[in-house]
Order: C-alpha cells, then sequence, then structure tokens
C-alpha cells in the first residue's frame, strides 16, 4: 500500500467531509475538502478543497445534483483519484457510536454494518448519516476495504465507576451506561501532548474540545478518565443546538405538556443550545459579533458551563496539571477561552492575555500553577492510522 493513498470520511446529514493522506510511512495529508448542501431545496450542494499547504482548489460544480451520500460520495472519490494522482486503497470512517461492543477500529463486512445500525438510536444526529457514507462507497466501490473508527472507544477503558448511571442494574446491563464521544480526537490530543507538555503530559490534562459539538475528557497518563458527554451526544455541555446538561424532570414535565419522543428529539438536538438561548444562531462568531443580549448570553452560558464542568472532571481526574482547547470554537474564538479560563482561576490557571490573542500554542503566564495551550485536533489523521493498521491485520 505504500505507494497508494487512504481517505478518511465525516460524513453529516448535509455534508461530506474528506481527507486524502498518502499511505507511505506516517501518513501525510495531501488534500482535503467537503461537500455542502447535500440535498437541499433552496441552495444547490457546494463543493470546496485545499492542499496540504491550505492554497485552496478552484472551486467547480459538481457533476450532478448530490441530492444524497451516494451522489457526493461518487463525486469526491472521482475528484480525489484524479487530484490525488494514486489509487486509493481503503476508506476509514468516522462513526459515532461503537456501543460495548466497539472498543476498537472495526473492518466492515455485513455483519457489522448490522451491528452499527443497532446504535442509530443511541446517535440519531450522525450514526445514520456515517453509515449512509459506508453504503454510499460499498455500492461505488464494492473492492475497496472500509473501516469504521469510532468517537467512543477511546473512553471505554474508563473506570468502571466512570460509565455507570444510578439506574436499575437490568438497565444497565442492556448499555444504558456513559459512553463519552470526540474519542478520536481526544486520542489524537493525547497522542502529542508530550510534544507540547513534555513531562507533563503524563499528569493530569482536561481537553476541552469545543464546536458544534462539545464535550470535555479528563485524561491521565493519556488516558480517558471520565467524559462530560454519557449515553448521547445531547450530555454536558452547552453546543450548537444541543443543551448540555438537563434536568430529567423538564423532560417528564415536557411529556405531560403533550411533547412526544420525536418533539423532543426535535428540541433536544435541533432547537435548544447556543440557537435556543440566542434565538439568532448556533454560530459562535455570529454570536460573538452580535450586541443582542439574547446572544450575549447564550456565549456567557456556554463558557459558565465549560467552566463548571471542567471542576467536575478536575476532580475525576484527581486535580489538574494542564487544560487544553481544541476544536473550531476551542481552536479560533479567544474570547471564549478568556472567558473560560477566567472562571477556572481558582484551579490555578492564569491566562495570558497576549498569547491567548495569538492562539498561543501556551496560553498561560510562566509559573502559572495550571497551563492552558491551544493545541489543534486531527481526527482524519487518528483515522488513517487506524485505517491502516486494520486493514494490514485483516
Amino acid at each position: 500500500m505504500s505507494d497508494l493513498t487512504i481517505i478518511a470520511i465525516n460524513a453529516g446529514s448535509s455534508s461530506v467531509k474528506f481527507a486524502l493522506f498518502e499511505a507511505a510511512g506516517e501518513p501525510r495529508r495531501l488534500l482535503s475538502g467537503q461537500v455542502e448542501g447535500i440535498g437541499g431545496k433552496d441552495t444547490a450542494p457546494r463543493f470546496t478543497a485545499k492542499g496540504s499547504d491550505g492554497t485552496a482548489f478552484s472551486p467547480e460544480p459538481l457533476v450532478a445534483a448530490a441530492t444524497s451520500h451516494d451522489d457526493a460520495l461518487r463525486f469526491i472519490l472521482q475528484w480525489v483519484e484524479r487530484e490525488g494522482g494514486s489509487g486509493i486503497a481503503a476508506a476509514g470512517h468516522r462513526v459515532v457510536h461503537g456501543g460495548e461492543r466497539f472498543a476498537r477500529p472495526a473492518l466492515i463486512d455485513a455483519a457489522v454494518l448490522a451491528a452499527l445500525e443497532e446504535l442509530v438510536p443511541l446517535a440519531p444526529l450522525h450514526q445514520p448519516h456515517n453509515l449512509a457514507a459506508i453504503r454510499a462507497i460499498a455500492a461505488l466501490r464494492p473492492e475497496l476495504p472500509q473501516v469504521a473508527c469510532f468517537d467512543t472507544a477511546y473512553h471505554r477503558n474508563q473506570p468502571p465507576l466512570a460509565q455507570l448511571f444510578a439506574l436499575p442494574r437490568a438497565l444497565t446491563d442492556s448499555g444504558v451506561k456513559r459512553y463519552g464521544f470526540h474519542g478520536l480526537s481526544y486520542e489524537y490530543i493525547a497522542g502529542v501532548l508530550p510534544h507540547y507538555l513534555g513531562a507533563a503530559a503524563a499528569g493530569r490534562v482536561i481537553v476541552a474540545h469545543l464546536g458544534n459539538g462539545a464535550s470535555l475528557c479528563a485524561i491521565r497518563n493519556g488516558v480517558s478518565v471520565a467524559s462530560s458527554m454519557g449515553f448521547s451526544t445531547l450530555d454536558g455541555l452547552v453546543m450548537g443546538t444541543r443543551c448540555g446538561n438537563l434536568d430529567p424532570g423538564v423532560l417528564l414535565y415536557l411529556l405531560g405538556q403533550g411533547y412526544d419522543s420525536k418533539r423532543l428529539e426535535r428540541l433536544l438536538y435541533n432547537e435548544s443550545g447556543l440557537l435556543g438561548v440566542s434565538g439568532l444562531s448556533s454560530d459562535m462568531r455570529v454570536l460573538l459579533a452580535s450586541n443582542e443580549a439574547a446572544a450575549k448570553e447564550a456565549v456567557d452560558l456556554f463558557a459558565y458551563c465549560a467552566a463548571r464542568e471542567i471542576g467536575s472532571m478536575a476532580a475525576a481526574a484527581g486535580g489538574i496539571d494542564a487544560l487544553v482547547f481544541t476544536g473550531g470554537i476551542g481552536e479560533h474564538a479567544k474570547e471564549v477561552r478568556r472567558m473560560v479560563c477566567e472562571r477556572c482561576a481558582w484551579l490555578g490557571v492564569e491566562l495570558d492575555t497576549q498569547a491567548n490573542d495569538t492562539s498561543g500554542p501556551c496560553i498561560s503566564m510562566p509559573g502559572s500553577e495550571v497551563s492552558a495551550w491551544v493545541i489543534p485536533t486531527d481526527e482524519e489523521l487518528v483515522i488513517v492510522r487506524h485505517t491502516l493498521e486494520t486493514v494490514a491485520t485483516a
């Protein structure tokens, strides 16, 4: 496979993101891009891509209306093979939920795909689209090996207590427990921590993956010990359209008010979070630029909840030596980082405002009891590494 390439796929409801890597030695990113607006009624689908140096390729129209993942992936595969210069040896997919069974990446066959389909109710916002991309590639290139890489897998070795809810044992035994998500991102960050922190990477590190989806992970000696997300991707922090922590009594109340399960699902996954509080947007950039009081309150709540949960993660890890920001908001929203760090001053975080304004990577003052960092994540690289290893050992 040394002269070939691996493609990493991250499929959402209306988009497919991809990255192409050279497979020789340590994988090297060649290009990346996405198709947006799949199945859109009001706007045409859009394709964008850039090379390894960040230079954008000239925009070009899709060869066919991308009304499905099949259309988008057909176009992506043709375009990638034209621009990448080599044949694709395998495809690796981000799959949000692996449940209890999948603690490692898996070579996809009919049995694996059926098992992943059973997990759709646990991640209805993500899993169906992850699986749609797998099926689309299987139909387009049935000979191409495909590997599922799970956002839950990194957390499967958490202490048993960290995975439990205080529910009847029968429910726990049926799989109702804390799984944790964003594991591909946390796995990458854990792997590069020694480069940034040196020996302190073996200590107690809390990573804040902040984006449209947001969560925290407490890492000790490179291993996940707790996560703010639990049974589903709804739990924990305020997110773009998801509410995060919520008293279950609210759901009982809403059921009594005539909400059914579908209406609750739409409320919790699509209408809450930054969008719900602000009434304006789920995009942090829009909210930070707004002068509306509700927009400011949404940002304040986002930062407050993140800081409060960092305290929880510190308790789980037995303390904190470093705080790491990653993800779209974590890497780019200096104002949000400032607000979170100021609320974590009691833990020993002393923010260097100038370093924070330039995104670090170290954004804490020299001598700060707890160091703070901005470290870009690379989930696609983790997917490609797992894909190479899984295909090689199959």
